[in-house]
This record gives C-alpha cells, sequence and structure tokens, in this order.
C-alpha cells in the first residue's frame, strides 16, 4: 500500500502539465505512466514528419513558455525535447511501466484506491515479462490518460482478411520510404491521414489514394492559427464565415475533388462536437494535381482488388488505417457518475470539464488539444491545492 496525496494516470501533455501545476502550487503529487518513458505517443506512436497545427504560443505548457528561437510550429523531435525538459525542469516524480487496471472511491476512507499492474523489464522477450501488483491511496486522482489511448481498427470491411499486403494503423507509421513504388490506400480523412498520404506521395509511391467517408473542413496552418488568435473579439458564425472565405480563396472549391465541407462551420464543429478541420500541410495541392486521388467509401476487398461505394475498383499493395483513437478510460475508471461519457470523453462542455464528484478529475479528455492541457491543468491544480492546503493546515 502506497499513500499519496494526488495521484495523476498518464505522463502525456495532461498529465505533465497538471504535475507541474500543483509541485507549483507545492502539493506532492505522483504520475503513473503505462508505457516506459513520458510522451509515449509522441514518442512512439506517431510519425517522423508531424509537425504541430498550432502555433507555440497555443502549445505551450503551464510555466514553461516557449523560447522566441523556437519555430512558430514545432516539429516532433523539439516537441519531444520540450516534453521531456519540462518533467526534468519540475522534478516531477513519474512511476513508468504502471498500469492502472482499476481506481474506485473509497467512502469509508474519503479516498481512491488505484490498482496497478507494475511491469518488469524483463530483457529476454515475453516469458520473463514479470508482473506485480501494486496498491495506491489517493485523496486526488487526475484522469490524464489521453484521447488517443488506443488504436481505433475498422472491423466490417468485407473481404479485408483476403487482402495479401500490409495493413497498419497510422499509430504503427513512421515515414514513407517503406512504400516506395507501391500503390498504397489510406482510409481515413482526418489530419493523420491526409499527411500520411502526403508524407507516401512524397516518398515516391507508385499511386496514393485516399479514403474520404464523411464531410470534413480542410483549412490551412495560417488561416487557422489566425483564427485562433482572434477568436475572442469576433462572434464565432462571422468568424466562421470569415474562415471558409479565406479557404475558399486559399483552395477554391474542393467537392469537385471528392472533399465536401459539412454546412456547419469549422469553428461550430470544433466547439460543439468531435469534428476537428483537417489542418492542410501541402496534401490539398496533391489532390488538386491528381498525385492523390480521393475515393468514397470502401464497400468490399477481394486480395489486392478494392471496390469503392461509387462501383470503381483498384488494385493496391498496401493499405494505412488512419481511423483514430479512442480513450479507454471506462475500462478502468469503477466510480465516477457525472464526468465521462460511454466514449470516455467528458460528457461537460468547457469550462465545466475537468472536475467530476470525490475529488475526481480529469485533464485533456474535452478535445481541446495542448492548449486545452494546460487550461484544464491550471484549473485543476488551483481547485486541489485550495482544497490541500485548507485540510492540511487545519
Amino acid at each position: 500500500m502506497r499513500d499519496e496525496v494526488a495521484v495523476i494516470v498518464g505522463a502525456g501533455q495532461s498529465g505533465l502539465a497538471t504535475a507541474a501545476c500543483l509541485t507549483a502550487l507545492s502539493v506532492p503529487c505522483l504520475i503513473l505512466e503505462r508505457d516506459d518513458c513520458v510522451a509515449s505517443l509522441w514518442r512512439r506512436r506517431s510519425y517522423e514528419r508531424v509537425t504541430l497545427h498550432l502555433a507555440k504560443r497555443f502549445s505551450q505548457l503551464p510555466h514553461a513558455p516557449l523560447p522566441d528561437s523556437a519555430p512558430n510550429f514545432l516539429p516532433k523531435p523539439l516537441y519531444l525535447r520540450y516534453l521531456d525538459d519540462y518533467a526534468a525542469r519540475f522534478g516531477l516524480r513519474v512511476a513508468l511501466r504502471r498500469e492502472v487496471v482499476a481506481a474506485e472511491y473509497d467512502p469509508a476512507e474519503g479516498r481512491w484506491r488505484i490498482e496497478v499492474r507494475r511491469r518488469g523489464n524483463g530483457g529476454g522477450g515475453e516469458a520473463e515479462e514479470e508482473e506485480e501488483e501494486e496498491c495506491y491511496w489517493a485523496r486526488y486522482l487526475v484522469v490524464a490518460s489521453g484521447e488517443n489511448d488506443e488504436a481505433v481498427v475498422p472491423g466490417s470491411i468485407p473481404g479485408m482478411e483476403s487482402f495479401p499486403g500490409p495493413v497498419v494503423h497510422s499509430s504503427r507509421y513512421r515515414n514513407g520510404r517503406e512504400y516506395e513504388g507501391k500503390a498504397v490506400l489510406v482510409v481515413g480523412a482526418g489530419n493523420s491521414g491526409m499527411e500520411v498520404a502526403l508524407d507516401v506521395a512524397d516518398c515516391g509511391a507508385r499511386s496514393t489514394t485516399i479514403v474520404v467517408r464523411s464531410q470534413l473542413h480542410v483549412v490551412s496552418r495560417e488561416i487557422w492559427w489566425f483564427a485562433m488568435l482572434i477568436m475572442r473579439f469576433l462572434p464565432l458564425g462571422l468568424l466562421d464565415a470569415l474562415i471558409l472565405l479565406l479557404c475558399y480563396l486559399k483552395f477554391g472549391d474542393l467537392s469537385k475533388y471528392g472533399i465536401h465541407r459539412p454546412s456547419k462551420g469549422p469553428l461550430y464543429l470544433k466547439k460543439y462536437t468531435p469534428k476537428y478541420p483537417v489542418v492542410d500541410s501541402g496534401t490539398v495541392k496533391k489532390i488538386k494535381s491528381g498525385e492523390i486521388q480521393v475515393m468514397p467509401s470502401i464497400k468490399s476487398i477481394k486480395g489486392n482488388y478494392v471496390t469503392f461505394s461509387n462501383g470503381r475498383i483498384q488494385s493496391y499493395d498496401a493499405i494505412i488505417l488512419a481511423t483514430g483513437y479512442r480513450s479507454t478510460v471506462k475500462k478502468w475508471l469503477k466510480s465516477d457518475d457525472s464526468l465521462l461519457g460511454e466514449d470516455g470523453m467528458v460528457k461537460r462542455m468547457f469550462p465545466d470539464n475537468w472536475k467530476g464528484d470525490n475529488r475526481l478529475y480529469c485533464a485533456g479528455l474535452a478535445r481541446r488539444g495542448i492548449y486545452g492541457s494546460g487550461e484544464d491543468a491550471q484549473s485543476i491544480a488551483n481547485d486541489i491545492a485550495c482544497d490541500y492546503h485548507h485540510h492540511h493546515h487545519h
């Protein structure tokens, strides 16, 4: 049994930010992390060429502004170094290879009981992987395990198992070099799908196709940055109209290439739904030139041949599933009546998105990106510190 004041689950940007804010307010805290490093999504499950889509002033974490010398949009290695330095700078306590199996509130104790599976790092393969159970008690529990916790793989494409080539989720995709000279099909047109398709095409794939199943907004990095900057000063409807005008001037009408915009604007959707616009890194240009082809949904697969819902049939050597992630909090969080929905995301709208019952908190699960992680962390730490110092001194 280990007694802690605050336990944070997850050492990604949200967990690190919350721990730093608590540390700054003299509240002892411990981060439990399933992987063997901090920021494992960035380090282990993102592709090489990824660059942050939000300008640095929206990507920095509390108490550690990014220097003037840093580029406005940070590439992956720089952001990773920033997160590593961040953990070191605040001397954060991080217990690695600790997977939370269950967390339950004990009303008699007035605390959270957290059951953890500790993974050994036996060097000799699976057989030596010894596991131990640990148990922690905490007055405060912060869920920071992330929206992008588990890869989502579509299970319903008829004939998928007959496809002879490689089929990988985008979380395992690193770069396009191994796809040189191949015909590649990318399924899913969110930010990952669009960037993976661009990378594959840039690395000399023989042909690149992206499956765009639903309507989506495409914006440029600059337009989106501009929108974030002036968001506070204009009503949402007006700003959306302005963004769409700028997008039209930049990209023209994309519907003739198979990309259809939703009837509601990008900021409206970002605020009220899970939909986030695609921030273009050069994919649109290749779609317009025909170098990247857009197809509607897949109807079936037979061997190398893929039949699309528009009746077209094409042959492919490889399939990359850029079909996203889901939160898995619901698997281990046993007591929560109000904060999280069935999908493991926050049910309540911002700004009431970070506090539940029994001193349960949640950072970075309101689909508000890195900026939201920092804001949540600050709110959570202030609330915990207030309660903790009040009880501590009486």
